[in-house]
C-alpha cells in the first residue's frame, strides 16, 4: 500500500492480501489452524512468526490482518487488533495495560457496558477508578493524579452528543505519564481525527459504521506497533476475545463504502437538524455539527463534521415519545447505531435502563430523549417520516 493514497483508495485496496489464484475480492481464509511443512517449520514459526506467518486463528488469520491493516491506514495508527466485539475492544483495551493498586479517571458519560467494566470488573481486581463530567477540563485537572495509568471517554458521550477535548484531556494525562484510551464510535473512523490529536489507544465498535449494515459483531483497537503487539495480542489471544475471519471479511467490505455512507450520512443529520430546530413538540434538538451545539467550535476543529447521531428531547415525557416512536413508518426501532437503516431508540427503557433515575438525570437521559442514528436514506423520506410521527404526539 502507498503512504501517498488517498482515503477512499485506501479503504478499497489497504492490506490487501492475494493467494495464488489472484482474486479481486479479498479471500475469506476460513480455518482455524495452519499447516507447516515440517517439525523444524513449526517450531520456527513458534518461535518468532513473520508478518504473513500464521499459527492458529485465535492469534492472527489472513483475512483478519487485511481489516487489521485497512483500518490502521485509515485511522492514522501504527497498527490495530480485531475483537470479537466492540466490548471485547473496550475491555481488552483497558484490562490489557492495567494492574492492582492502578487507577483510572474515566469521564461518567458512559455506554452502560463501558461503565460496568470500569465500575463492577475493574475494581473487583483493585483498581482504582475516578469519575468526571468529560466535557469539564477542571475535574480532569482535579482527577489525574501522578500515579493514574489512564484516562478513558467517549469522544462523542452516548447518547447526550457531549463532546471531549481530546487534546486538553490529553496534554493533562501525558503530563502525568498516563496513558489516553478513547472509545470513538460516535465520532467514525472517517472524522477522527484521535491520535493525531493526543489519543494513544482507540477503540470502536466494529459493528457500527464500520460493517454499516447490521450484519456482524466486531471490534478493534488502534495504537503504537508495541501496544498492541507487546500488550493487547497476548492478552486477547489467550482469553479468546479475536475477531472470525469471516466477520473481518464482512468488516473489509463495509470499509469500501464506509466514507461514502458517512460522510451522506452526516449531511442528512445536519439537514434534518436544522429543519427541526423550531417544532413546538421537541424541548431540544441536539447534533454535534449544528451551531446551536454548545461546543460546535470544538466539534469542527476536532472532527471537521458532526457524525451521524441526533438526539432529539420530546416536551412530552416518555408517554410523548412512545407514541413518537410508535408512529414512525420508515425510521426502525432499533438499539443499533451506524447502520445504513435510520434507527431511534429511547434510551431510558433500552441502552441506559439499568442506571439509577439520579445518574440519568445527571446525564441528561430525560424520559423524553430518544437517539435517532441517521442512515442513508434519501433526506426527504426520513424528515417527513419524523414530522408525521410528531403530529401523532
Amino acid at each position: 500500500m502507498s503512504d501517498d493514497w488517498n482515503t477512499r483508495t485506501k479503504l478499497v485496496h489497504g492490506g490487501t492480501r492475494r493467494s495464488q489464484y489472484n482474486e479481486v475480492s479479498e479471500a475469506i481464509f476460513l480455518t482455524q489452524g495452519f499447516v507447516y511443512d515440517s517439525a523444524e517449520a513449526a517450531e520456527a514459526r513458534f518461535l518468532q512468526s513473520g508478518p504473513d506467518e500464521f499459527i492458529y486463528a485465535r492469534y492472527g488469520n489472513p483475512t483478519v490482518a487485511m481489516f487489521e491493516e485497512r483500518i490502521a491506514a485509515l485511522e492514522g495508527a501504527e497498527d490495530a487488533f480485531a475483537t470479537a466485539s466492540g466490548m471485547a475492544a473496550v475491555s481488552g483495551a483497558l484490562t490489557s495495560m492495567l494492574a492492582a493498586g492502578d487507577h483510572v479517571v474515566a469521564a461518567r458519560a458512559l455506554f452502560g457496558s463501558c461503565l460496568y467494566v470500569l465500575e463492577e470488573i475493574l475494581t473487583r481486581y483493585a483498581v482504582e477508578v475516578s469519575f468526571v463530567d468529560g466535557t469539564d477540563l477542571d475535574q480532569w485537572r482535579a482527577a489525574i493524579r501522578d500515579d493514574t495509568k489512564l484516562v478513558f471517554f467517549e469522544t462523542i458521550a452516548n447518547p447526550t452528543l457531549e463532546v471531549v477535548d481530546i487534546q486538553a484531556v490529553a496534554d493533562l494525562a501525558h503530563a502525568v505519564g498516563a496513558q489516553v484510551v478513547v472509545d470513538n464510535v460516535f465520532a467514525t473512523p472517517v472524522f477522527s481525527n484521535a491520535i493525531a490529536q493526543g489519543a494513544d489507544v482507540v477503540v470502536y465498535s466494529a459493528t457500527k459504521h464500520i460493517d454499516g449494515q447490521g450484519r456482524a459483531l466486531g471490534g478493534v483497537i488502534l495504537g503504537s506497533r508495541d501496544y498492541i503487539r507487546g500488550t493487547v495480542e497476548p492478552y486477547m489471544k489467550h482469553t479468546g476475545g479475536s475477531m472470525s475471519p469471516f466477520t473481518a471479511w464482512v468488516m473489509l467490505k463495509g470499509l469500501e463504502t464506509i466514507d461514502l455512507r458517512v460522510r451522506a450520512q452526516a449531511a442528512s443529520a445536519l439537514a434534518l437538524t436544522e429543519a427541526l430546530q423550531a417544532h413546538e413538540k421537541l424541548r431540544r434538538v441536539i447534533y454535534p455539527g449544528h451551531a446551536t451545539h454548545p461546543q460546535n467550535e470544538l466539534v469542527t476543529r476536532q472532527m471537521g463534521k458532526g457524525g451521524t447521531v441526533v438526539a432529539l428531547e420530546l416536551a412530552g415525557g416518555k408517554d410523548a415519545a412512545f407514541r413518537f416512536l410508535n408512529a414512525l413508518r420508515i425510521i426502525l426501532i432499533s438499539n443499533n447505531l451506524g447502520d445504513a437503516k435510520s434507527i431511534i431508540t429511547h434510551p431510558a427503557t433500552t441502552t441506559h435502563q439499568r442506571l439509577p433515575d439520579d445518574q440519568k438525570a445527571a446525564l441528561g437521559i430525560s424520559p423524553g430523549l430518544v437517539r435517532l442514528s441517521v442512515g442513508i436514506e434519501d433526506t426527504d423520506d426520513v424528515l417527513a417520516d419524523l414530522l408525521q410521527a410528531l403530529d401523532a404526539v
